[in-house]
């Protein structure tokens, strides 16, 4: 009421000075004007005031409601960050767990009361959500189970290719040229083997072979190096005197080779890769050094993260059109066995990659196995041969020898009969350097040869044994003239590699049957070189 007051005194002021101003006929006229106009002020001034009002109330009503909605959106922020960060993990957690996507409503959203009340949008979209991820995930383990399946099938044929392969090493180890190829060949069988190992293990698969026995660290790392093209280039040194239990062999074999792959292949081809494993805290440290171009900052984060990448579980979209299998395999044995890699720069000017196995899969107790060389064998996982050792699950497959054809006419008297065939101990592996032979007794059962390091041929043998040798052979050569007929023994499969670990451990050697010469000295260094190419160093 102010302002109306104000303004009205106003415009009675000065119609009083004007009535004053004005002659005495004219002031009549002014008074009423002066009336007139008071009223129209008073009018204009109360409009004003009430549209004022009706204003301020206007804004502080606009300020009420959106004080509101800013709480409206501030709680709408806070369920939807409840509903990203909490709500929707827990219930993929659920999902991933086994669950159907209506059991995780049911009992992450209507069990809970602080979800209870979730929106009906929220809840459809949860629900959305995780139909959606059930199905890819349905998708994705069907895809895997085909890789697995594919790369078994593809193990079983490497497999069963290896064990047809040794048999043929036995029988044709006399014949340098030939067994020079099948050494090729049964190398190239287990880079083809590795990679549908690596294929069944980023699966989700555990590698497919398994050993029933402990096999010392040199073998497992000599297994490693014969899974590999460039072998040639590795080599050991201080290799900690310790053994792996079975279980755990054919992993760490697979991750070493890996390793070593990546080291030979990324390396130029002048230079060596060193590899070495000494004993540490937590168990045995196995270190591969290559001299090749050193990881940068980036590339080495970038390596890492595909390690942890690969032990949360990798999925085979996310390896690309060049998938690069090498750390993500090893990132998922380490994760299956609790293996932990680490990657720095080398002293050599390269990587150094380092491989740390749990005291929990090693053993300093006997190690009988052996994971390297023609003697080494594994049984597939979960075959009807598991409970057996390597050699019985091999015995069935090897064709029995034909007996021997008895003489009929009486013989002069014969010589000396040779000394049984004494079975020689096996040596450590460390000092296994040539593959071992797999001959048979007299039960059907095989029986393996230790290795040793000798030039092949029988130039080798001391003079006596020589000597015996051709009286032997003189003794057989006038029985067969005796009896009226010729005999020509044929050599026994695998009697030249037989000759060949003999005389590399120093066991006497059975009189050998007449042949048409001795091997000469080059198709003795032709052997030499074979085993050169076809062993590792």
């Amino acid at each position: 009421m102010r302002p109306i007051a104000l303004a009205v005194a106003l415009t009675v002021a000065a119609t009083a000075g004007a009535v004053f101003a004005v002659t005495e006929a004219a002031r009549i006229p002014v008074v009423w004007a002066g009336a007139v106009a008071t009223v129209v002020v008073a009018a204009l001034v109360a409009e004003v005031v009430r549209r004022g009002r009706a204003l301020r109330h206007a804004h502080a009503d606009h300020a009420r409601r959106q004080a509101a909605l800013e709480r409206r959106l501030a709680e709408h922020d806070d369920e939807t960050v409840r509903f990203a960060k909490e709500l929707m993990p827990a219930a993929i957690k659920r999902l991933r767990s086994g669950e159907s996507p209506a059991e995780v409503i049911r009992d992450v959203v209507d069990a809970d009361e602080q979800y209870r009340d979730l929106p009906h949008a929220q809840r459809q979209l949860l629900r959305t959500v995780l139909e959606i991820i059930d199905l890819e995930e349905a998708r994705r383990e069907s895809a895997q189970r085909a890789f697995v399946n594919i790369a078994r099938r593809v193990q079983a044929i490497v497999h069963q290719q290896s064990s047809e392969l040794r048999q043929m090493e036995e029988d044709h180890g006399r014949n340098p040229e030939v067994f020079d190829d099948l050494l090729r060949i049964d190398h190239g069988t287990a880079l083809i083997g590795r990679l549908a190992d690596s294929i069944s293990v980023l699966g989700g698969a555990r590698p497919s072979r398994q050993w029933p026995r402990a096999v010392p660290l040199f073998s497992v790392l000599r297994g490693a190096m014969s899974r590999i093209l460039e072998y040639r280039r590795v080599d050991l040194h201080s290799i900690a005197k310790v053994a792996i239990i079975g279980t755990a062999v054919e992993p760490l074999i697979h991750a070493c080779a890996e390793l070593l792959d990546n080291a030979t292949r990324y390396s130029p081809p002048q230079t060596r890769v060193h590899v070495t494993a000494v004993e540490v805290q937590t168990g045995i440290a196995i270190e591969i050094e290559d001299g090749g171009v050193s990881l940068s900052e980036e590339a080495r984060n970038r390596a890492e993260n595909m390690l942890l990448q690969a032990q949360a579980g990798i999925d085979l979209n996310e390896l690309g059109d060049t998938p690069r299998l090498g750390m993500a395999v090893v990132g998922r044995l380490s994760q299956m066995y609790n293996l932990q890699v680490s990657l720095r720069q080398s002293a050599y000017g390269g990587v150094r990659a380092v491989l740390i196995v749990p005291r929990d899969i090693v053993t300093t107790g006997p190690a009988p196995g052996i994971a390297h060389g023609i003697g080494a064998s594994a049984v597939p996982r979960g075959g009807k041969s598991s409970g057996m050792t390597p050699e019985e699950a091999r015995a069935p497959q090897r064709k029995p020898r034909p007996a021997a054809v008895p003489q009929a006419a009486p013989t002069p008297p014969p010589a000396p009969a040779p000394a049984p065939r004494p079975v020689a101990m096996p040596r450590s592996a460390m000092e296994e350097d040539v593959p071992v032979v797999t001959e048979w007794t007299e039960n059907g059962l095989p029986q393996r040869r230790s290795r040793g390091r000798a030039p092949l041929g029988s130039h080798n043998l001391p003079a006596q044994e020589r000597q015996a040798a051709a009286e032997a052979a003189a003794a057989a050569a006038a029985e067969a003239e005796a009896a009226g007929r010729p005999r020509k023994e044929e050599p026994e499969p695998g009697i030249w590699l037989e000759a060949f670990t003999k005389a590399a451990n120093g066991v006497p050697l059975d009189p050998p049957a007449e042949t048409d010469g001795p091997p000469t000295r080059a198709a003795d260094g032709n052997m030499d070189s074979t085993w050169d190419k076809g062993d590792l160093k």
